[in-house]
Order: C-alpha cells, then sequence, then structure tokens
C-alpha cells in the first residue's frame, strides 16, 4: 500500500479523539478511529449529571494546572477561539447551547449529554471517519516512514500517523487505563507524575456524616507556599467526606501533599458569603440565640454541627455570648479548617493530573518532538483545569490541533 493511502490512526474515541478524527477527515484524508469501548464518549455521557456542560461561558487559562510551561499550555489552548468553539457545536453540528446563569456553564439546549456524544460520532461517519468500537491498542512501532499500531485481537494496521487520544487514569469504568501512557513512556517521553485530580475527599472517621446529603454555595482556601488557591461553588457533604465543585477544584493540592509525606494541605472554608467582620457584627447586635441567627444563613444541621465545633450552646444570646466564643465562633464561621484525610482517587476523579510533558510537544500540531508522525491530545498531556467544561475546551482545542496537525503533515 502506498503512503498516500495509509489512514491517519486516532486511538480513543473520546472528546479529544472524535475532534482529531473530525478535522483530519474533512482535510480529505482516509481516518480509522479505534475504541475500546462498545460506543465510545462515555466521559460526555456522564457529564454534568448527563448533561454534558460542553464549555465554560468565560475559559479561563490562569485556573489550569500544569507542570510544564503555563505558556505552552495557553498557547494549546486558545489555538482555537472559544467563541469559535461554540459556533462549531451551534452552526456545524446543530447542537444549540444555552448559558446556566448559576454556574457559567454551556450546556446544549436540550439537556442531553448523548445528543452531544452522537453528534460527534454522526459528524465523524458523515465525513468519512471509519470508527471501530471494541478494539484495544496495545502497542505502536515506527517503521518504514509510517506507523504499526497493534491490537489485542485482529490484524496490525498500518498508519501514515498516528493520533493518540486515549486519555488518562481517571474513571477507568469509561474506558481510561493508562495504555496510552505506558506507551508513550515506551517511546522515550517524559511522563509527569500522574495523580487523581478533581476527586472528591475522605473524611475517617467522618466527623459530619450525619450531614450527609447537606450542600451549600462556599468558599475554599487552599494556602501555599507561592500562592493560596481560592474556589468559589458548591460543597456536598457525602457519606465518605466531601464533594462538589468548590472541593473537587482544590482537590489536587489534597492530593499531591499527601503524595509529597508533608504536612496535609490545609483547606479553610468560608460557609457563607459573610467575612469575619460582618459575622462579629452580627453576633454582636443581633438579637435572638446563636443557633437562631446561624439557622437563618445556613442549613440547620451544619449550623448545629458548626456551633458544636466552637464551643458554644446553641441557645446562647447575643448578651450571653462571651467575647473568646464569639471570636472562635467568627473563626468557625469564615475560616474553618475542614478535616480530611484522603481522597476517591482516579475511580471518581473527572480527570487525571500530570500527564506527557507539554515541551515535548510541537504546540501548533500537536506532533511529538521525540517520534514524528505521532501526534498527542486531550487528557494524556501534563494540563488539567476546573471544573465548568474547562477540560472540554481542552480536549477540543488539543483534539482539532491534533487532526489538522496530522492531514497536513
Amino acid at each position: 500500500m502506498s503512503q498516500e493511502r495509509l489512514p491517519i490512526v486516532v486511538v480513543g474515541a473520546g472528546a479529544a479523539g472524535f475532534m482529531a478524527a473530525i478535522f483530519a477527515a474533512q482535510a480529505s484524508r482516509r481516518v480509522v478511529l479505534l475504541e475500546r469501548t462498545k460506543d465510545g464518549g462515555r466521559k460526555i455521557l456522564m457529564s454534568g449529571g448527563g448533561r454534558c456542560n460542553v464549555l465554560p461561558s468565560v475559559l479561563e487559562p490562569k485556573r489550569f494546572v500544569t507542570a510544564s510551561s503555563p505558556n505552552t499550555l495557553k498557547k494549546l489552548l486558545l489555538s482555537w477561539p472559544h467563541l469559535e468553539q461554540r459556533r462549531f457545536f451551534e452552526d456545524a453540528m446543530g447542537i444549540p447551547l444555552k448559558l446556566e446563569e448559576e454556574t457559567g456553564k454551556l450546556f446544549p439546549v436540550s439537556d442531553r449529554a448523548r445528543d452531544v456524544r452522537d453528534g460527534l460520532d454522526v459528524m465523524a461517519r458523515r465525513d468519512g471517519v471509519e470508527i471501530r468500537f471494541g478494539v484495544t491498542v496495545t502497542g505502536l512501532a515506527s517503521e518504514q516512514g509510517g506507523w504499526t499500531v497493534s491490537m489485542e485481537r485482529g490484524t496490525p494496521i498500518r498508519a501514515q500517523s498516528v493520533i493518540l487520544a486515549s486519555g488518562g487514569l481517571s474513571v477507568p469504568a469509561t474506558g481510561s487505563d493508562g495504555k496510552g501512557l505506558d506507551i508513550v513512556r515506551g517511546l522515550g517521553h517524559t511522563v509527569h507524575e500522574t495523580y487523581p485530580a478533581l476527586t472528591p475527599l475522605t473524611a475517617e472517621p467522618h466527623r459530619y456524616a450525619a450531614l450527609t446529603g447537606v450542600s451549600l454555595p462556599v468558599t475554599i482556601e487552599a494556602p501555599g507556599e507561592k500562592r493560596a488557591l481560592l474556589t468559589r461553588g458548591g460543597f456536598l457533604f457525602t457519606h465518605k467526606g466531601y464533594s462538589g465543585p468548590s472541593v473537587l477544584d482544590v482537590s489536587h493540592r489534597a492530593v499531591l501533599s499527601r503524595r509529597a509525606g508533608g504536612p496535609r494541605q490545609k483547606l479553610l472554608v468560608r460557609w457563607t458569603e459573610l467575612g469575619p467582620e460582618a459575622w462579629d457584627r452580627i453576633l454582636r447586635e443581633e438579637e435572638g440565640t446563636m443557633l437562631g441567627i446561624l439557622r437563618a444563613r445556613l442549613p440547620v444541621r451544619l449550623a448545629e454541627a458548626l456551633l458544636e465545633d466552637a464551643g458554644v450552646e446553641g441557645s446562647t444570646t447575643r448578651s450571653q455570648l462571651k467575647r473568646e466564643d464569639r471570636v472562635r465562633l467568627t473563626e468557625t464561621l469564615t475560616r474553618h479548617s475542614l478535616f480530611w484525610t484522603g481522597d476517591e482517587g482516579y475511580k471518581r476523579a473527572e480527570v487525571t493530573g500530570g500527564g506527557v510533558a507539554l515541551d515535548e510537544i510541537d504546540p501548533r500540531t500537536m506532533e511529538s518532538r521525540l517520534s514524528p508522525g505521532l501526534f498527542l491530545c486531550g487528557e494524556i498531556l501534563d494540563a488539567f483545569g476546573p471544573i465548568g467544561g474547562h477540560n472540554f475546551s481542552w480536549a477540543w482545542s488539543t483534539g482539532r490541533a491534533a487532526g489538522r496537525g496530522a492531514a497536513s503533515r
């Protein structure tokens, strides 16, 4: 078979893989998309509670995390402007998006993640992509100016180039088994230490087990030597510990502190929008019991638990509240040190932290600087963003760049 007729092989039919296949095929190239699951796009299907948070309303590159160059990350992320991404889904795919004001997220108007996954599948097939589900890739070998893709079953495929979009290690039930990371390590790539990111935290013993199901918006501060990380969003007490966007967005700092073996990362919670001065004034001036004052601004069970933490009886009135008790209660309400002991790992992690070093990738084409003809995109790379569509934006951008880069080679 001549080099011109060899296909571009895309490994992984997730967000990045579908996008890479579509853009490679739109350049009139033959594309074969290989996926180990029976249907592909499983993270798309489960995202946003089955609604799929396609994009953030505003992309925030500064909130992304990488052990590689932040400037390279920013170039990759912005290679496909946010507005153009939205137009692609709405105009090219015919999936109108709507803004959820309270969260700043963009969802399909239908509120159906399946519409997004199926839309990508339909578009890929329409553009001529050959999709093969239930195929497990076991290895890649560069030879004779092309690549050989080995599989668990079947005859190896000769390819002009390969786009590796096999994901990381998060939510293994979706097909993310880390095989792609093993393959690139074998090819000589630097893989920065991987770890579960955007994952729920656990507490043992669970001081707040009785609060399971209680949720509210909070602000969490994770102090650091260089800079503090501040997140605001939903907080959920679970039967194991804590979840919700505010927790997930700081969880990587907790995970990394455990792995480093030093002091555990402090997480300081402000339970309402009120700061220390405002709470101090309320506790000094407002009539009623402490429980009544807190219940007016917090879920009842949480108010009771926080009073217990502060060592203040709920029946205490303003006139009975001692100064030292007021100071301690104010601290509990505005800088509460959250007790945590672990995390739920890759099983519940939204994404994988770490991955292939970005300086080993050409930021214009996503081609490996070590292995010509190999392109990398999506979660396999060393970058992740906060909850709210940022990681899909990363997948769309890097997938598109890899597809176009492979097609132009």
